[in-house]
């Protein structure tokens, strides 16, 4: 079958990989795609933007049968609305239901009507009103924009005057725009952080997996926060007796929330969890795969992908298996110096990029001139390996990061680290 693949990060990469095995898969359109996407199929450069004409005008010439969207922009601004008028089959949720990611007011006020464990909030469209909160409160705060933020709208604060800069840097400086015109103000908490991913078909559901991302640009999580530095998948540190108080207290309501609210979730929703002393906490939903979890989560799925997304789709997940390789994953991402701030693009990419047996080069900011690779963008790779321990996954993706250069590079080398110290406990 022609399938149609939206994006081009990292993630996509990876999910262009992972359709392309599929032998379901006869032709494999990227759209946009980047430098490296090319290996797994044809990239066509459309514009990612509403109404989709571009998207609308390839599909019915290339006569697609299945699209796959990738980022959470093209799915809040209902992208898959638009194909699904048009009889095309879609792998992602709705426009409503993609307010999860959407919209994180929505999410909390969704969050609290069904009783599913969050931080203690409030919601303000008034940085007066928000100031003034804080300053009576007297203490620090998590502070998130309401809209997209290309996953650098929530900012952690440690002190009260962090707090207050945070909400004049969103609301008064408008750092991030529009997304900033209404903000939530939530409890700090403390814990440890896990990704649970699910794919769903708005009844029933299927663990997909768990990892760990690294945020902050620098080693021991320090500095700003990135789009994500690597991740690591499985976590070694989840017990059956979590799993089940995650799938009690936090999936299965969501799932029959969102078919209460009228608009049933289909496709993968990722939960940005805190595992806190009083148990596992919401601190986000994101309505697609993270990057880059994707990176190190699909080279560990058996399953076919493209089975899967059909079988979301029609409503038939009850009716697959799914499959993994046994082991860990780790991908390690190479960056732009100066990212997540300004950065230069253009500079030549050198060494061994090619896949190895259980190592991958997943390519994100590149693009392709003349046979070489080049930056284009802040997170440039994603170097992802299986292994059959932790250490062992680690051990082989830096290994691999090693071989690669471009001046300017940056890269953190502490990925897993987390995980070697619980295995290690």
């Amino acid at each position: 079958m022609n399938i149609a693949l939206i994006g081009s990060g990292g993630r996509e990469s990876a999910l262009a990989w992972a359709i392309s095995r599929s032998p379901l898969c006869g032709s494999l359109y990227i759209l946009p795609g980047n430098g490296g996407t090319s290996k797994y199929g044809r990239n066509v450069l459309v514009e990612l933007k509403p109404p989709f004409n571009d998207i609308l005008e390839f599909v019915e010439l290339a006569r697609i049968e299945l699209v796959v969207v990738g980022p959470e922009e093209p799915l809040v601004n209902g992208i898959v609305d638009v194909l699904s008028k048009k009889k095309v089959k879609v792998f992602g949720p709705s426009q409503k239901a993609a307010r999860l990611e959407g919209s994180k007011a929505y999410l909390k006020e969704f969050l609290d009507k069904y009783s599913i464990p969050t931080a203690k909030f409030k919601i303000f469209s008034d940085s007066e009103e928000a100031i003034y909160f804080v300053t009576k409160s007297n203490k620090p705060f998590v502070v998130k924009t309401d809209g997209l933020a290309a996953g650098k709208g929530s900012i952690v604060c440690k002190t009260v005057d962090e707090t207050l800069e945070a909400i004049r840097r969103i609301m008064i400086k408008k750092e991030f725009g529009d997304a900033g015109n209404k903000i939530i103000v939530e409890d700090v908490l403390s814990g440890i952080e896990l990704s649970v991913f699910i794919v769903t078909d708005g009844r029933d559901y299927k663990w997909l997996a768990t990892a760990q991302d690294h945020k902050r640009i620098y080693d021991n999580d320090e500095g700003p926060n990135t789009g994500g530095m690597g991740a690591y998948s499985p976590v070694p540190f989840l017990d059956e007796k979590t799993r089940f108080i995650i799938e009690e207290n936090i999936i299965k309501p969501t799932i029959s929330g969102m078919q209460k609210e009228g608009t049933p979730y289909k496709g993968i929703l990722y939960l940005g969890l805190m595992l806190t002393d009083f148990g596992p906490v919401v601190i986000e939903y994101n309505v697609r795969l993270g990057d880059p979890e994707a990176q190190a989560i699909l080279p560990l799925l058996k399953t076919d992908f493209v089975e899967l997304a059909l079988a979301t789709i029609e409503g038939k997940l009850n009716e697959i298996k799914l499959d993994f390789y046994p082991g860990y994953s780790t991908c390690v991402v190479i960056a732009s110096g100066g990212y997540p701030g300004p950065f230069r693009k253009g500079y030549e990419i050198k060494g061994d990029l090619n896949d190895e047996n259980d190592i991958f080069v997943f390519h994100a900011g590149t693009r392709l001139e003349n046979g070489k690779f080049y930056t284009n963008g802040g997170r440039v790779l994603a170097i992802t390996a299986r292994g059959h321990t932790l250490r062992e996954s680690i051990e082989k993706a830096y290994q691999k990061v090693e071989k690669i250069y471009f001046e300017n590079m940056h890269y953190r080398k502490d990925i897993g680290k987390k995980g070697l110290n619980f295995c290690r406990s």
